[in-house]
């Protein structure tokens, strides 16, 4: 088969007009032909596809599409481990939903691994059996809910047993993006809260700004929110930064 006549999930989805989702399910289940490009990447052959639906399994998958969203299946992990791998995006599930996001942005990639080296050499001086891991990452914070934290740290009283991990962090971090801004303020601030994680910042690398809050009392409060001068918290003794190196971009 010509390798140009081949299409991304997405693609055949927009196609099609279907989520990809469905792609995706369809895959699963090997109800659609599908070339296999890489461990867990597919490409598709549109006509392939048609050929290999009939007409009354698209009206159904049509039919399906429509239905109201609480009709259908909340994603557990073991669905979301299923998923195919696709380029360029990040993949989460929250509430039995998968989420969907373009991949970081370079300066998000250095924000996030400047920062990264800073806990790293933090977190090791004052619990050196601590850890700091990167995304990607899983996070499971209940049943159907798995998430990719950009940064977290694990005290070394709390190591990780199992993949997703399943133990709660002392910190999380997240650097948003334009694309995930609202997920980040809001939804899975709610989840980190509701999960008991006693630390979760906000790192905005357009704006400069790290918004840092701490659980009391079941409630995250907000104890710095900072983007000039050095950044030092009341809870982590000895540690300073400064915001405008980490922020810098190359002239």
């Amino acid at each position: 088969m010509d390798s140009r006549e081949l299409i991304t999930a997405q693609e055949l989805a927009d196609s099609l007009r279907l989520s990809v989702d469905t792609i995706w399910r369809y895959t699963r289940e090997k109800r659609i032909p599908y070339v296999e490009i890489g461990q867990r990447q597919y490409r598709y052959n549109k006509q392939s596809v048609l050929k290999a639906l009939s007409g009354e399994d698209f009206c159904a998958l049509a039919k399906e599409e429509s239905a109201p969203y609480q009709d259908k299946k909340k994603l557990t992990y073991a669905d979301y481990a299923k998923l195919p791998e696709e380029p360029g995006y990040r993949h989460e599930i929250i509430d039995g939903v998968l989420l969907r996001d373009p991949s970081p942005t370079f300066h998000h990639q250095r924000v996030s691994r400047r920062l990264q080296r800073i806990l790293e050499d933090y977190f090791f001086k004052v619990d050196p059996k601590g850890e700091v891991f990167d995304a990607p990452l899983d996070l499971s914070l209940a049943e159907y809910t798995v998430v990719q934290p950009d940064l977290l740290y694990l005290p070394g009283s709390r190591p990780p047993q199992n993949n997703p991990i399943d133990v709660v962090p002392e910190l999380v971090v997240e650097v948003i993006s334009p694309s995930t801004g609202k997920k980040d303020r809001v939804l899975k601030l709610n989840h980190y809260q509701a999960a008991g994680i006693l630390h979760y910042w906000i790192v905005d690398p357009e704006e400069g700004i790290i918004e840092a809050y701490e659980l009391r009392e079941g409630h995250y409060v907000s104890m710095v929110r900072a983007h000039t001068g050095t950044f030092s918290h009341p809870s982590f003794t000895g540690l300073s930064f400064d915001i405008e190196t980490l922020f810098s971009k190359p002239s």
